[in-house]
């Protein structure tokens, strides 16, 4: 069941909204870091390696220790709220992980109490209704009046208490029927929804290029740096299946697929890389680049790419992104390339 509030200590977790409040403080976190937090609540005073965290929390995404280590630390920094007296919620275990040692407290029992009162509460009346029956045995008084109502007062009478009878039964067949629907659980039938905050990210490696495969390795690389990069400084939650062979239907509300494609160019057919951005909702096209790649400008490629990104996903790229992305600039572009080779060697595995 999943819970929209949770108790961590002296902290109130709200998920829907990435914020933390007690005592009226209220702290808006990064929604990695609230899904890192959930995540230690579920497993209270259990030791969670980093590559149990990396495989629940991050999932597929392919991230770094230093990404758990860094995240763990803000999160830490966060429910200390700026006080270094305020205790320690998750404690390092040597060599083995962390643990979180603050209680837990989730609202099932205190939402199941308040069910079985709201039930005890509508059959209340289910045993009270009959209780208008005995108002019949009235009519005797009525006959030893001479006159012409005595016979119409029995039968006024007699009407009365059937509309009773009819309106107490009909009472009961309605709390019935609510106490039924009340206690079926609901059962969904129709698809779930795509979720527009999901993106998947995807490499195709077809043949209608002759000379991509020197440039696999910078698209590759290119995935994984908007997939680490959108996990961990923004809203969305990007699934990087460039390095897989996936073809199974997704629920992700987006995808960017990444290919390499002939187009004419100054009379000659030229290899580009199409960058291409669909919402799945409603097949529409958000974004449609092509790059002709040189050993000179995949540094500004990738300006160019993460500038239309923020652009078509209405998502303005924090300082903290903007710094990180400082460090690809390097005077080196050769670099850059040998950069993203030996990612791609150590992934499949080449010593």
């Amino acid at each position: 069941m999943q819970h929209s509030v949770v108790r961590v200590g002296e902290w109130l977790v709200t998920p829907s909204v990435n914020q933390i409040s007690r005592q009226g403080r209220e702290i808006t976190l990064e929604p990695r870091l609230i899904d890192l937090l959930m995540y230690f609540a579920q497993h209270p005073n259990e030791v969670l390696s980093r590559d149990n965290i990396i495989d629940h929390v991050w999932m597929r995404t392919i991230v770094t220790n230093h990404v758990v280590t860094q995240s763990i630390s803000e999160l830490r920094k966060s429910l200390r709220d700026g006080d270094e007296r305020n205790p320690e919620y998750i404690v390092t275990v040597p060599k083995r992980g962390y643990k979180l040692t603050a209680p837990v407290v989730w609202p099932a029992e205190s939402e199941s109490d308040s069910e079985s009162d709201a039930s005890a509460t509508v059959a209340a009346p289910v045993i009270a209704a009959p209780a208008a029956l005995p108002s019949a045995p009235a009519q005797p008084v009525a006959e030893t009046v001479p006159d012409s109502t005595s016979n119409s007062a029995p039968a006024k009478s007699g009407f009365g208490t059937w509309l009773g009878f009819l309106l107490s039964l009909s009472l009961l067949v309605a709390l019935i029927v609510m106490t039924l629907i009340h206690h079926q659980p609901t059962v969904t039938k129709s698809r779930l929804l795509l979720n527009p905050r999901d993106i998947d990210i995807r490499f195709d490696g077809d043949d209608s290029c002759t000379n991509w495969i020197s440039k696999k390795s910078y698209a590759i690389g290119l995935g994984a740096l908007i997939t680490t990069s959108l996990n961990t400084f923004s809203t969305f939650m990007v699934h990087d299946k460039t390095n897989y062979s996936v073809n199974e239907p997704s629920s992700s509300g987006k995808t960017l697929t990444i290919r390499f494609v002939n187009q004419r160019h100054y009379r000659a057919q030229q290899c580009f890389m199409s960058v291409l951005l669909i919402d799945n909702a409603d097949s529409s096209t958000m974004l449609d680049k092509r790059y002709f790649i040189t050993d000179t400008n995949q540094l500004a490629i990738q300006d160019d790419l993460f500038s239309s990104l923020s652009a078509v996903l209405t998502q303005p790229w924090p300082e903290r992104m903007q710094a990180q992305l400082a460090q690809f600039r390097i005077p080196q572009t050769m670099s850059l390339t040998e950069f993203y080779e030996a990612r791609q060697l150590i992934f499949s595995g080449d010593v």
